[in-house]
């Protein structure tokens, strides 16, 4: 292993008393006659292989909870003794202060540092635990971390030093995710002269320990070196072989930081000179060759100045967090970088920045076995799609919050969005990997995702919005299903959400028919929940008054769901119900109830309801005896983009296959009222960004089968379709007259846009409007003349019924 001795920079051989993983020397071997120009090569392409070219931070909040510690570490300056007239913790309401100026700034992490149990050390401190409540500083820090979770949303992450084992449980029952720094596993740094000496907690067997403590009760960890404090460079290799070993076996280091020591004045280390540039370079580079792919790596901006940009060149796939509005108070005299030039510096390396979570998307997506119970809520509504943090306030329905602004393109797409594009642009089918992909663009990518769908419409469907004159008649709200999205049924177990349980007579959905007709309408929308008294009949029934009333009318009504129903009440096969249904005067069937065709997401969402299978088969059956229907997907909930984009190649495999679809809906979930939200087992519905793409690729992946895309305006507001229009939609959907779906679910943009609103918008946003019927057809001009003309709606009458 060579002789040479260790020096001020950090290189030469560990002396006696060092950990002495068995790997240290064959990597010592592998790595020290490498350049750093080399090991960086090495490492750049190792990160790339496994992260692409995103980087991440988290944009967070720094809650100093105490400053007090028993530790006595020669390097420290953010350990500080009492003072008189000063408190040893933050209050509670100081803590809320900087939580709330965190969520005000869109942080989605609040970092909580605090010495190691001061309460060991210091009466001061046991006093005023003990008017606060608490036996222990870290107590009284898992309360806090609690607190700020449940009232801001913010995302804890602890960083709390030695524990037992009981408080990393608790921790792990009030934050996301914690951290320990290894620093070292040099024994030789805790004898007399060494940093750690008189450092209990600093002992690196007992940081191993924890770390193993922490794996084993499966909670999302970080940890790191610090070089720089007298260590050599084959320490630290041997730190990074036990951190890459405890991860073998627990799967649980989510991220691994290499941090440089800047001396503080103050401090016994205060004139020890800084490890060089090129010492953490070459640290960075060896720890992405050592450490698992999967594992991020991290270097912190802040401790670099000026030269932080160099480090992507070594392989790190992180910056750590980031904070807008409160300083590293472990490293004050170094500010972090502002996220603007963040970004532009990380662009210029030709990569991407990305805001996170805490919890890094995998966990997140492995909840379950990750995350407490009563954590997993915040982290999910903190999240997008991905599993990274949700970049806007935005969500579908509301109307007090605008459309966000584009995000700046600092990037271009790339070869690899280029090269699914150019695919998409020929009318390939696109495998699930490459949607998913571009589902998650970003920046430059998202914008050539944008482009590339809205030229693909102008070929495939031209400039003309479409719209139809419909209304909406849900004839039951009571449901004998539990769907953890519908706050519109109502039954047992939902008595509680919006409005009372109704069945509407014959007589009024006639009435409504007629009215309808007379305000220049070309179809009727019917839906319903699942009655559990309903049988066929009464769906052919409700049908018979429709076209009684007003035989022209096109009923669009009955999704595969309901055909289920009916065709197991009657007792017969779903074929010859839909064909009793066509006979008896179907136009065509809504495509719901397919929320997302995947039976792993189903399962979470609508346990009870048919599978996949189920409803692709009602749906091509329907198709077969000459029955068209549209498609839909309803997303922004728990589904990821790999589920989304299985149920947009199931779509055009049976649009390849039948072409009985007449257009697809994306539909975004509204959270607000949706039981599945109110349990904090749903995200807050998709971001306008991922709106935008759903709408976007939809175009690319089913436009060259399914030329329509529809926006529901319901769910987006004008300015929300406005943006859509410029992603591939080219159909506006209906004017509904009366919408009552999505309004129980908390959206609020309205129950009818009328006519003369829709035309007015296409002038506004200079497009030309032009009204079809449900199978695109033209009506005929006088239909279009009542619509214009139409007389207000008259009150409408429910008949409440017990569930």
């Amino acid at each position: 292993m060579g002789g040479r001795a260790a020096t001020s920079a950090g290189q030469g051989e560990p002396c006696e008393g060092a950990a002495g993983h068995e790997e240290t020397g064959s990597w010592m071997a592998r790595v020290e006659p490498l350049s750093i120009t080399a090991l960086s090569a090495l490492a750049w392409d190792r990160a790339r292989a496994f992260h692409g070219t995103r980087i991440t931070y988290s944009p967070k909040v720094f809650i100093p909870l105490t400053r007090l510690c028993r530790d006595v570490c020669h390097y420290c300056s953010f350990a500080q003794v009492p003072r008189p007239g000063h408190r040893a913790y933050l209050t509670p309401d100081e803590i809320r202060g900087i939580a709330a100026a965190g969520a005000a700034a869109g942080c989605g992490e609040a970092l909580f540092t605090l010495g190691e149990q001061p309460e060991a050390r210091y009466s001061v401190a046991r006093a005023e635990l003990a008017d606060l409540g608490h036996a222990t500083t870290n107590a009284y820090c898992a309360a806090m971390a609690d607190m700020v979770q449940r009232e801001f949303g913010l995302v804890a992450h602890v960083n709390a030093g030695i524990m037992t084992v009981d408080e990393l449980a608790a921790f792990r029952r009030a934050s996301g995710s914690q951290g320990l720094m290894l620093e070292s596993t040099s024994e030789r740094l805790t004898q007399k002269g060494g940093v750690h000496h008189g450092s209990p907690g600093k002992a690196p067997q007992r940081r191993l320990a924890l770390l193993e403590q922490a794996g084993t009760l499966a909670i999302p960890f970080t940890t790191g070196i610090l070089i720089g404090i007298g260590e050599t460079r084959s320490e630290r290799v041997d730190a990074l072989l036990a951190i890459r070993d405890l991860h073998v076996r627990h799967d649980h280091i989510q991220e691994v930081i290499v941090q440089n020591f800047l001396p503080k004045p103050g401090t016994k280390l205060a004139d020890v000179p800084a490890a060089g540039f090129d010492e953490l370079l070459w640290t960075a580079a060896v720890a992405r060759l050592i450490l698992p792919g999967t594992v991020h790596l991290q270097v912190p901006p802040n401790l670099s100045f000026d030269r932080f940009g160099e480090l992507l060149a070594a392989g790190i796939d992180d910056w750590g967090g980031v904070s807008p509005v409160t300083p590293d108070h472990v490293n004050p005299e170094a500010a972090w970088p502002a996220a603007d030039r963040l970004a532009a510096i990380t662009a210029a390396a030709g990569l991407e920045l990305v805001p996170r979570l805490p919890v890094y998307p995998d966990y997140l997506a492995q909840r379950s076995r990750w995350l407490d119970p009563a954590v997993a809520p915040v982290v999910l509504r903190a999240s997008d799609g991905a599993g990274l943090l949700r970049q806007d306030r935005w969500f579908p329905g509301g109307t007090e919050i605008v459309v966000p602004p584009a995000a700046p393109t600092l990037l271009a797409a790339g070869p690899r969005i280029d090269a699914i594009l150019a695919r998409a642009d020929r009318g390939e089918r696109i495998d699930s990997g490459d949607i998913a992909e571009l589902l998650d663009a970003r920046g430059g990518a998202a914008a050539a995702v944008m482009a590339a769908a809205d030229a693909a419409r102008a070929r495939q469907a031209g400039d003309t919005i479409t719209y139809v004159v419909n209304r909406n008649i849900n004839y039951t709200n009571i449901c004998a299903y539990k769907c953890g999205f519908c706050a519109f049924s109502k039954g047992k177990k939902h008595e509680h959400l919006r409005g009372k349980p109704y069945d509407l007579p014959l007589a009024e959905i006639g009435r409504r028919v007629a009215e309808a007709w007379g305000r220049g309408a070309t179809e009727v929308c019917m839906q319903g929940g699942i009655h559990p008294r309903f049988t066929g009949r009464d769906y052919l029934a409700v049908l018979a008054t429709a076209k009684e009333v007003q035989p022209s009318i096109h009923v669009h009504a009955f999704s595969p769901l309901e055909v289920q129903h009916g065709a197991a009440t009657l007792e017969m096969g779903e074929r010859r119900y839909l064909e009793m249904l066509r006979d008896a005067g179907l136009g065509s069937l809504p495509g719901t109830a397919a929320e997302i065709l995947d039976d792993k997401v189903r399962a979470q969402i609508c346990p009870d309801k048919l599978d996949t299978a189920g409803w692709l088969r009602i749906v091509r059956t329907a198709h077969e005896i000459g029955l068209r229907t549209t498609a839909t997907i309803m997303f922004g909930h728990v589904e990821g983009h790999g589920d989304a984009a299985r149920h947009l190649l199931a779509i055009r495999d049976l649009q390849d296959e039948t072409g009985g679809f007449t257009e697809f809906v994306p539909l975004p979930f509204v959270h607000a009222e949706a039981p599945m939200f109110l349990k904090g087992l749903a995200r807050r519905g998709p971001t306008f960004r991922e709106v935008e793409l759903m709408h976007a690729v939809a175009r690319l992946v089913l436009g060259p089968l399914i030329p329509n895309i529809q926006s529901s305006w319901v769910k987006l507001g004008e300015a929300g379709m406005e943006r859509c229009l410029c992603a591939g939609v080219n159909d506006l959907g209906g004017t509904l007259m009366n919408e009552s779906i999505s309004r129980a679910a908390g959206a609020s943009h309205g129950q009818e846009w009328s006519p003369r609103a829709i035309e007015a918008f296409g002038e506004r946003v200079g497009r030309p409007v032009r009204q079809r019927t449900t199978l695109y057809g033209t009506p005929h001009a006088g239909r279009r003349n009542q619509s214009i003309n139409a007389a207000p709606l008259t009150p409408l009458q429910f008949a409440t019924a017990a569930c």
